[in-house]
């Protein structure tokens, strides 16, 4: 039988992030509140914000999937108010929305610049990233814990290590009992690549997280919202198979309310496109807008920056 060579993954080289140049840092995250925040508004958002108040108002669930172009953007302060306050129930994220979350926790700065360290192979190469987020993930595989429970859990237990662990996203909703999970492709994390990694343990942890996931989007019942913010691909297609899952089991879910934020101009959303056009092709519009909600829900987009949406969510909420 053929048998195909694989890359010797104990020769990679790695390096310290300490003295890294970091585009995003502790001193230049935005806080809610301390500047002009209401900086967008049109008639879908008007809309959201009206299900959001009433999902609160009524306990019902409220799922958000974000990119991690979120955490790139120095927003992480916005998502921690929105759960603090109710608006979300289950945060979720891509691999990469974990990383930057977890730089950002122990170095105080994340967002390296790529385009000249992938010339040199150093991209990414990050020694404490790499080794403790994989050292994370296979205690955490050892307790049968999700990938999110797992960092969180070695943050908890290593405060020394995380000076900066009160801006850290999945570990604030750690500490306040709400679920963060982590939908991980392999290959596609800088922690991928380091020596120390266990595909065994990502693959076990990430699937302990689907199935976490699912169970809150069974629990949006019939007021619920999800919310899909720049995560055109993964986000779109894990809800889509998990709303697929709890519908199988007998919940309905006729009448959630989804939103997805993004930057792509879609024109009319909600009329069918050919497959000779982009938006076809561009699965939030289908996966998050369209199809989730073709038995009487509401379906919405919110074309902006993220940069203005999210501090406008949390300024017409709190106001």
């Amino acid at each position: 039988m053929f048998q195909p060579k694989t890359m010797d993954f104990s020769k990679i080289k790695t390096f310290s992030a300490q003295n890294r140049h970091n585009l995003v840092r502790i001193d230049n995250l935005r806080t809610p509140g301390a500047q002009e925040d209401n900086l967008f508004n049109n008639e879908e958002f008007d809309i959201l914000i009206s299900k959001l108040k009433e999902a609160k108002e009524n306990g019902r669930t409220v799922t958000c999937f974000y990119g991690a172009h979120v955490i790139k953007c120095g927003l992480s302060r916005y998502l921690i108010w929105l759960m603090e306050n109710g608006y979300i129930t289950h945060l979720a994220s891509n691999g990469a929305g974990s990383i930057h979350d977890f730089e950002l926790a122990y170095l105080g700065g994340t967002s390296e610049h790529v385009p000249t360290a992938i010339e040199d192979g150093s991209f990414g190469m990050w020694e404490e990233t790499g080794s403790w987020m994989n050292e994370a993930i296979k205690l955490g595989a050892e307790k049968n814990y999700g990938y999110g429970q797992s960092l969180a859990d070695y943050v908890d237990n290593n405060p020394d290590k995380f000076p900066y662990r009160d801006d850290c996203v999945f570990y604030r909703a750690y500490k306040m009992g709400i679920p963060v999970t982590y939908h991980v492709t392999m290959g596609t994390d800088i922690i991928h690549q380091h020596p120390s990694v266990d595909f065994e343990a990502l693959g076990k942890t990430s699937g302990i997280d689907f199935k976490y996931f699912c169970h809150s989007i069974s629990m949006l019942g019939d007021k619920g919202v999800h919310l899909n913010i720049g995560s055109a691909v993964t986000g779109a297609e894990v809800f889509l198979k998990a709303l697929s899952i709890a519908r199988n089991q007998g919940h309905a879910l006729k009448y959630i309310t989804t939103a997805n934020f993004d930057i792509i101009p879609l024109g009319d959303y909600k009329t069918d496109v050919g497959k000779d056009t982009f938006e076809y092709y561009y699965r939030p519009r289908k996966n998050i807008i369209n199809r989730p909600v073709s038995l009487g829900g509401t379906g919405l987009y919110i074309c902006g920056n993220h940069e203005q949406t999210i501090p406008s969510l949390y300024a017409r909420l709190k106001g």
